[in-house]
């Protein structure tokens, strides 16, 4: 286990399609590398696009034939695990033997899901964490995770996980990833309030874990033309940022950023995390079981469940057969 090493977030703006949006990826990842990290986070949705300003033409008790169109050419956007995507991610990792953690829109039968994707130094994948609760309009077009899907990875570098966007408002998700011990939380976002920066700060304190957040940096003209808030005359700042590395005792060690694309670089010490741990483990010592549970669902609870058709062995007898004795 490595006790002092390097990592990075990438506050990168959006990119007009898939293909270009993964070059941005290679070549942050390339800068962050050089500059000595070994974990790079990216942002929220950034393979297969943060929706900004789009309606998909729902209102309540009504959609429309536009709206419904703008939906197939975002569905078209989104990616599948597996899938050519996810396989150049791989790669991207494995030639700069880096931790890789990017948000992107997942695309699973019928339904699109704002997912984090894992992938280790040697390439492989390791695991996903979809969305949990959708906000606001995002419900639309994205559905529900499960608890299938929180995962928190032990790697040479601490125990690794993310939680997305206002999900890190979600008291109880966030005492289910203290509970497995997570030590570098990840928190890709499309937040870039005010608001944003002590919530990172407050979780850093309360897990006693460092935090990591990645926020797009975005203009209107980042758009590409199937969001709606494309407007050519203005090129207004709509996502500012706010990237972030938070050490366990809310000490800020990088960021936050908020004037363009930037990859910002942390010395991370892990013994600040057992230093944090003496006065503070929340679910530790500083827990009160015998007041307060909590009960967490890792089954993958799917819609339709088939079961594989076994050999009966029940007996039975006849309707007129002679009653049992006992």
């Amino acid at each position: 286990m490595k006790n002092e090493f390097k990592v990075a977030v990438a506050q990168v703006s959006p990119a007009r399609d898939n293909v270009a949006a993964l070059g941005k990826i290679a070549a942050f990842c390339s800068e962050a590398v050089s500059n000595g990290a070994e974990l790079v986070l990216f942002p929220e949705a950034l393979i297969g696009g943060y929706p900004r300003g789009s309606g998909f033409g729902a209102v309540v008790g009504s959609r429309t034939d536009a709206g419904r169109d703008e939906y197939r050419r975002y569905f078209e956007q989104a990616i599948d695990l597996p899938g050519p995507e996810s396989a150049q991610l791989a790669r991207i990792a494995a030639g700069h033997k880096v931790y890789l953690v990017v948000g992107i829109v997942e695309r699973d039968g019928g339904t699109l899901y704002c997912t984090a994707v894992f992938y280790s130094p040697d390439g492989q994948f390791m695991g996903k964490h979809r969305k949990l609760m959708p906000t606001s309009a995002e419900r639309l077009v994205w559905g529900f995770g499960n608890g299938s899907t929180m995962p928190v990875f032990d790697t040479p570098l601490g125990k690794l996980g993310a939680v997305i966007c206002w999900e890190n408002y979600m008291p109880l998700l966030r005492a289910a990833h203290y509970a497995k011990g997570i030590e570098l939380y990840c928190a890709p976002t499309a937040d870039g309030r005010d608001t944003w920066l002590p919530t990172m700060r407050h979780i850093a304190m309360e897990g006693r874990c460092f935090v990591l957040s990645a926020n797009q940096f975005a203009r209107r003209s980042h758009y590409p033309e199937v969001h709606g808030i494309v407007s050519p005359e203005s090129d207004d700042v709509v996502s500012r940022g706010g990237s972030c590395v938070i050490d366990p005792l809310g000490k800020v060690l990088a960021g936050p950023a908020f004037d363009g694309e930037v990859v910002l670089i942390a010395e991370i010490d892990r013994n600040m995390i057992v230093r944090g741990k003496f006065d503070f483990d929340v679910t530790g010592h500083y827990a009160r079981p015998d007041v307060f549970r909590l009960l967490v669902n890792e089954s993958d609870t799917t819609a339709v469940v088939f079961e594989t058709h076994r050999a009966l062995q029940t007996s039975f007898q006849p309707q007129d057969a002679e009653p049992s004795s006992r």
